[in-house]
């Protein structure tokens, strides 16, 4: 976790010194102690610094996410994306431009928020329905069928409104690029909140990982931390899509990579996880920037071109395949 943490605090020094046109080191503190108006304190303090702070707080968001879904699904492959939140952002994006004719960014990013609670909302709502209790496959059936329709009308209003599809699709690639410090304020309380209820109900978690019939007999409820940790991964989730656009493969990956560094423990596990996310989008976020200069590569793009691979070396090993 230490290491973790140093190798954070590297990506983002290098996050604040590379890019299109790299900065020394020197420059890049004076920056951050003695601002001036010099072009290289406005680059670091109105560019770097914001996409930063933004790739950090997605990062950790959904790593912790990934982890929560993971172990409340009891699948190693499952996603944040599973609950619908990813769909239901998208549509809540589309409804701010195409209904509201909303173009500002910090703007449409409440709708995202709300149309991922929504979404989520309604899928639980749909698992739980019945005779049973929400089980893990009910709610990965749910959500599936509940994406499936959210994503048509998505298209389908994207097909009505071309300046919406331009718009859109600026916002869909995943990107942390040309956002503002108000936009991470703005979804920070929502990633807060979403990982201190995670990290509170991280005992519930270990008992929900072994079954529904082991939890309570190890003495666990099943019906509360089950919503509070759903209710989490909503937060996590809507408010890092919200920010930067749905950015593939985080919350898929990052909870195996993590698990190899500090166990299934859950308490140990969702802090690692963070730092693993946060990591991974920083350090995809620098290496977009660098391998299309002078242009650049979105994060959600940069993150699912390393991540596949990684993947795949990671469930052929023994350890995340026995999980």
């Amino acid at each position: 976790m230490a290491l973790l943490a140093v190798a954070l605090a590297a990506a983002c020094a290098a996050s604040l010194a590379l890019g299109s046109k790299a900065i020394p080191l020197g420059d890049v503190l004076d920056a951050l102690v003695d601002f001036d108006g010099s072009p290289h304190d406005l680059v670091v303090r109105e560019l770097r610094i914001p996409r930063t702070a933004l790739a950090l707080v997605v990062g950790a968001a959904l790593g912790t996410a990934g982890a929560v879904m993971q172990g409340l699904t009891r699948n190693p492959l499952a996603d944040p994306g599973i609950l619908g939140v990813n769909a239901g952002a998208s549509l809540g994006v589309v409804v701010a431009i195409f209904g509201f004719g909303i173009a500002d960014l910090s703007v449409y990013a409440w709708f995202a928020v709300v149309g991922g609670a929504l979404a989520g909302t309604v899928v639980y709502a749909l698992g739980a329905t019945g005779r049973s209790a929400a089980t893990p496959a009910r709610l990965a059936l749910a959500g599936m069928a509940v994406t499936a329709l959210v994503m048509s009308v998505t298209r389908a209003l994207l097909l009505l409104d071309e300046a919406a599809f331009d718009q859109f699709r600026f916002w869909v690639v995943g990107s942390v690029a040309g956002r503002s410090l108000a936009i991470t304020g703005q979804v920070l309380p929502f990633l807060v909140v979403g990982g201190a209820v995670a990290v509170a109900a991280a005992r519930h978690l270990d008992a929900l990982a072994l079954g529904e019939d082991m939890a309570r007999s190890l003495g666990s409820s099943v019906a509360r931390p089950r919503v509070a940790l759903a209710a989490a991964v909503v937060l996590l989730v809507g408010g890092a899509v919200a920010a930067a656009g749905p950015v593939a493969f985080v919350g898929l990956a990052v909870p195996h990579a993590a698990r190899l560094v500090v166990g299934n423990a859950h308490r140990r596990l969702l802090p690692c996880s963070a730092l693993v996310g946060a990591l991974l989008v920083v350090g995809a976020d620098v290496f977009g920037r660098i391998v299309a200069r002078p242009g650049e590569a979105p994060v959600g793009i940069v993150t699912a071109a390393i991540g596949a691979p990684v993947f795949v070396a990671l469930v052929r090993r023994r350890r995340v395949a026995a999980l």
